[in-house]
């Protein structure tokens, strides 16, 4: 239940923004898991001690993954190094960085208005069943966010993760009525300020007992979409300020109604999580059929770019002191950039094959380049009419977030881009 910030069917993810007339939306892009904000092998559980406002449930031991459990023989397996590097890292369970300071406001928001009531789950393990992926959060079987170009596969029946709805199908199933989930997800996309393969999401669902609609003079799904709205607005005000919202109908698998929460933060409209009460088939499949739950999710990073005024999400993953030394638990303080870098701009120029996609471009240059690269965009198209053949010319912006490139090195990486694109994406060059 948790693939979509902005696009239909996605609340919780990443997304590429961009300006309109009436908010500044996240768009998720073509083929994106229907998740807002968009199987799991939870730990046990224990309760972290503080005082009554902060007190929050977490899984007792961090889950570990091992390289043979996701760097596989295998044909469908399409993981690379730079993603493996990744998984141990969680971003969100350090305390003194952006998103676990984002992730502790917001349980910190839910314990002071449901005290000791929701369990907090961000240690989830992030290799889940396709099913779990997909099937449980009722993603249609041909949906495009199934394939290869999307999706981190392990092999042909486990993914990485591509949202925290991931889990969600098990937890209910647990018997977990009132829950927060937080993690990092993975998906195969563009490169840009904006974009990364990896970043982190947090859902919430509360499922709710006939006892408590029955005399309200509402339904089940009224009453949930009812106390969902009020939950969300607080939230927002929790983290924001006293800020005005909006909710726009939105479409979503695995909730009906579906909303998107817009706010009018620093003079425009800001769309920051997708939300709905959830589908009876999920609820019914985890025996709970009688019952009625809402579910929300947002990306973290989202939250924090706009709230800490980080410009590249690439700076999430420094270790650079000159950012980690900005930021401490429970306080929200503006980035100050410590350095511009220059950057430094490659073009290349081919004749794509019927198999060519965008993403696996950006695979490719990522896994040369890494965190260097900080953005691939098109920027001339033309076919030509003799041959029949399209040509693509992409521009690659390197640029450190660290320290000055030398031409050279750069030079070397491009190289190396141009001849894997032969070789792995069966494309001419020009």
């Amino acid at each position: 239940m948790k693939m979509a910030m902005a696009a239909r069917a996605s609340l919780g993810s990443l997304a590429r923004a961009s300006t309109s007339a009436s908010a500044r939306r996240v768009t998720t892009r073509r083929g994106a898991v229907p998740a807002w904000g968009s199987t799991a092998h939870p730990g046990p559980l224990r309760s972290v001690l503080g005082p009554a406002s902060t007190r929050v449930y977490s899984t007792a031991s961090a889950v570990k993954v091992e390289r043979a459990d996701v760097l596989k023989d295998h044909p469908h397996n399409n993981v690379t190094e730079l993603i493996f590097e990744k998984i141990g890292r969680k971003l969100h369970r350090e305390v003194d960085h952006p998103l676990g300071i984002i992730k502790s406001k917001i349980t910190e928001y839910f314990e002071s208005v449901h005290p000791g009531e929701f369990e907090l789950l961000d240690d989830l393990h992030p290799v889940v069943t396709a099913h779990a992926n997909f099937d449980s959060v009722l993603v249609p079987p041909d949906h495009v966010s199934r394939s290869m170009n999307d999706t981190y596969y392990v092999d042909d029946s486990t993914v990485l993760r591509c949202h925290t709805s991931a889990h969600q199908a098990e937890l209910l199933a647990q018997g977990k009525v009132k829950f927060l989930a937080a993690g990092d997800v993975y998906r195969r996309d563009s490169i840009d300020c904006t974009h990364y393969p990896v970043f982190h999401q947090m859902e919430g669902v509360r499922v709710f007992e006939s006892s408590e609609w029955e005399g309200s003079g509402m339904t089940g799904t009224q009453y949930a979409e009812k106390e969902l709205r009020g939950e969300l607005e607080g939230l927002m005000k929790h983290l924001f300020g006293d800020v005005e919202c909006r909710w726009v109908d939105a479409y979503f698998p695995f909730t009906e109604p579906s909303a998107e929460l817009e706010i009018f933060y620093q003079g425009e409209w800001l769309e920051v999580l997708g939300c709905g009460v959830m589908e009876k088939q999920i609820l019914e499949t985890a025996g709970k059929g009688d019952k009625e739950a809402w579910a929300f999710g947002l990306g973290l990073e989202r939250l924090a770019m706009v709230l800490f005024k980080i410009p590249d999400i690439r700076l999430f993953w420094t270790e650079d002191k000159r950012f980690t030394s900005q930021f401490k638990a429970g306080q929200i303080t503006e980035f100050k950039p410590y350095s511009k870098y220059p950057p430094c701009y490659k073009d290349v120029a081919f004749w794509i094959s019927d198999s060519f996609t965008e993403n696996n471009l950006c695979e490719l240059v990522r896994g040369v380049g890494g965190d260097l690269v900080e953005e691939v965009k098109l920027i001339d198209e033309f076919q030509n009419k003799k041959t029949g053949k399209t040509s693509h010319c992409y521009r690659i912006g390197y640029r450190s977030m660290d320290r000055s490139l030398e031409n050279a090195e750069i030079d070397a990486i491009q190289e190396t881009v141009r001849e894997k694109l032969a070789s792995e994406l069966q494309v001419e060059l020009r």
